[in-house]
């Protein structure tokens, strides 16, 4: 297979090209983007928001945004233009496409809010200093005033805001907890307002977790912001393995990679024939064993000859359009019966001789006057009757009667 230039390697590849993109003079003919994308909160919250600063900043800068939350500290991801002309920028249209097909009204986008500047040094060091208290002794505290008033809850994480108006904590549990009487002690206590957060097995792990057993970041973590339900059936689909080891993450669950592969794996399933249909090949009609859905192979049994064939499922034919294979000559035929089963008495299959029903016999007639006597018939010629013997029960003896 040849390999094509494309002329926008190429024009990349150009070392003038290059220089240019970062000259001094292009970057001041660069427009202060009106409207930033940004990534906040420890869930990962995504927001659009207007901007009308002159700065210019770039993809990863940190930036203070007003959020639905109060005063955050976010991270730019990419900023809005009607043409997304530059590499820097995208179309509100792809944007919303994005969001759509990355779950929809379950997709956290905000839009409410507005940014205020790109962060400072001592924006960065407040923020720091912030994390740092509330990551230990926040978090403990908060743990003791729950576990004294006797909830069952566990305390995940305690996520305060930039401007300290706002502190949410999230919490794992599977019932309903009445937080009535604690809310107002962590009020007073913060000196802000409180918002308990209740949060599942793999929003626990987006929290806490860091590596998966791919060695990547997992998936919760850096980039999926809907967690949707696994089941069974896609690790069932894909023949993963069945062990709860093996396909379960770090929240316990099953792990959300088998879900990306399921759409694909349907669509190849539906193309294999079932099991146990007939079909035909280039070898003769046979019937269907097993099929491999990735690479498109189907096992197939002969019928003439038992043999297993793997068959791409493009090359399967109707059963009465593959070709019939000729049928074997018969070693046996021509052959009487007894060459016949001499022969499958030396490969050991001989057929089992047919049983002989016994017929009547007749009974010699007596030629002496002692015979009557032993055939059972009294002196005189006349048939004798047969004694009955009595049988006697295990309590009807002499020994049983007093």
């Amino acid at each position: 297979m040849s390999i094509f230039p494309l002329p926008i390697f190429e024009r990349d590849e150009d070392p003038a090209h290059r220089d240019a993109l970062t000259d001094a003079e292009t970057y001041a003919r660069l427009k202060p983007p009106t409207s930033i994308v940004v990534k906040f909160g420890s869930m990962r919250l995504i927001g659009e928001y207007p901007y009308d600063g002159d700065a210019k900043p770039g993809c990863g800068s940190k930036i203070v945004v007003r959020t639905h939350r109060g005063t955050e500290l976010a991270e730019m991801l990419t900023t809005t233009c009607p043409n997304s002309g530059c590499s820097k920028s995208i179309s509100r249209r792809e944007m919303l496409e994005y969001v759509e097909n990355s779950g929809g009204k379950d997709y956290p986008f905000h839009t409410n809010g507005r940014v205020i500047r790109v962060a400072t040094v001592e924006d960065l060091n407040a923020w720091s200093a912030l994390r740092d208290r509330f990551a230990r002794p926040e978090l403990a505290a908060v743990r003791e005033r729950a576990e004294a008033m006797g909830f069952t809850m566990k305390i995940v994480e305690v996520e305060p805001v930039l401007g300290g108006e706002h502190v949410v904590v999230h919490y794992l549990s599977e019932e309903r907890v009445d937080f009535r009487e604690l809310v107002p002690q962590l009020a007073r206590h913060f000196g802000a307002r409180v918002e308990m957060h209740q949060i599942g097995a793999r929003d626990e792990a987006r929290l806490t977790a860091d590596y998966e057993k791919c060695g990547q970041h997992c998936c919760c973590k850096n980039f999926l912001k809907v967690l949707k339900p696994v089941s069974m059936r896609s690790a069932k689909t894909q023949k993963a393995s069945l062990d709860p080891l093996k396909i379960s993450g770090r929240c316990g669950r099953l792990m959300c990679c088998l879900r990306y592969e399921d759409e694909t794996y349907e669509e190849l399933k539906k193309r294999l024939p079932h099991r146990k249909t007939r079909v035909g090949t280039s070898e003769g009609p046979g019937t269907v064993i097993d099929g491999k859905i990735l690479v498109q192979l189907v096992l197939v049994r002969l019928d003439h000859n038992g043999q297993d064939i793997a068959v791409p499922v493009e090359e399967l034919l109707p059963p009465d359009a593959c070709p019939q294979p000729a049928a074997q000559p018969d070693p046996m035929r021509g052959l009487d019966r007894r060459s016949v089963e001499r022969r499958l008495r030396d490969r050991g299959n001989a057929p089992p001789k047919p049983k002989q029903e016994p017929g009547p016999t007749a009974s010699p007639a007596p030629d002496s006057a002692s015979e009557p006597q032993a055939q059972g018939a009294s002196p005189d010629g006349a048939p004798r009757k047969k004694r009955r013997r009595r049988r006697r029960g295990k309590g009807s003896g002499p020994a049983d009667t007093i």
